[in-house]
C-alpha cells in the first residue's frame, strides 16, 4: 500500500461542477448546532439540493470523542463538555483560537478514495501553514500535521520532539464527507491537558 505522501492529492471536481461555497461563521458555534447543520447539509449535497461547502467555525471550549476514543484518554471528564462526534479518530479539543474547517464534499464528483482524501486534507493544511512560514509535516503512522521542535529535548529513542498543529477527523456517508480539520492558530494550549489528544502520548500540541 502506498504511503499517503505518495498518493495523488488532487481532488478536483468533475468539469462543470458548481464552485465550493465557503462560509466563515462569526462568533462561537455550539457543537450540537454544528453537528445538526453538517448532517442536514451533507444530506442536501447527496440529494442534489445544495452544493459542496467548506464551513469555517470556532467553538466554545469542549472535547469531542471520535469512534476510536478510549475512555482512559479522557483525563478530566468534568473540565469541559464532552460530545460524541461520530467522526474517525479519538479525543480532541476545540475552543477559541482554533480554526475548524468542516469540509462537506461529494467524493463521487472527485475521487472515491478515503486515504487520498485524508492526504489531500493534510496537503491543504501543509500548504496553508507554509504561507505563514510554518513548516508542517505528515507522519505515516499518525494522521494530522506535525511541527518538529528542535528547541526541545529529543525522545528517549532519539527521534526529534514533535507537536501536533492540526488534527483531522472525517466521516463519509455515501461518499459525502463531513467533519474535517482543526488548526491551532492561537488556542489556550493548556486546555488540551484534560485529554490525551488523538491518543498520542509521546508528542504534544502547538499553535
Amino acid at each position: 500500500m502506498p504511503e499517503r505522501s505518495q498518493i495523488a492529492t488532487s481532488f478536483l471536481p468533475l468539469p462543470g461542477s458548481a464552485p465550493v461555497e465557503w462560509v466563515i461563521e462569526p462568533g462561537l458555534t455550539a457543537y450540537p448546532e454544528a453537528i445538526a447543520f453538517m448532517e442536514a447539509r451533507a444530506e442536501a449535497i447527496r440529494s442534489g439540493a445544495a452544493g459542496e461547502m467548506v464551513w469555517l467555525v470556532e467553538h466554545p471550549p469542549l472535547y469531542t470523542a471520535g469512534t476510536s476514543a478510549r475512555i482512559e484518554d479522557l483525563i478530566e471528564p468534568d473540565r469541559f463538555p464532552v460530545f460524541s462526534a461520530g467522526r474517525g479518530g479519538e479525543y480532541t479539543y476545540h475552543g477559541p483560537g482554533q480554526r475548524v474547517a468542516y469540509v462537506m464534499l461529494d467524493l463521487k464528483r472527485r475521487r472515491e478514495d478515503v486515504r487520498a482524501f485524508v492526504a489531500a486534507l493534510e496537503e491543504w493544511i501543509i500548504a496553508t501553514l507554509a504561507a505563514f512560514n510554518v513548516r508542517g509535516e505528515r507522519r505515516e503512522d499518525r494522521v494530522g500535521v506535525w511541527v518538529v521542535r528542535p528547541d526541545r529535548p529529543a525522545l528517549a529513542d532519539g527521534t526529534p520532539a514533535e507537536d501536533k498543529i492540526a488534527a483531522i477527523g472525517i466521516r463519509l456517508r455515501r461518499w459525502v464527507s463531513f467533519h474535517g480539520i482543526a488548526i491551532n492558530v492561537e488556542p489556550e494550549l493548556g486546555h488540551f491537558t484534560g485529554i490525551v489528544p488523538c491518543g498520542v502520548e509521546d508528542h504534544g500540541v502547538t499553535s
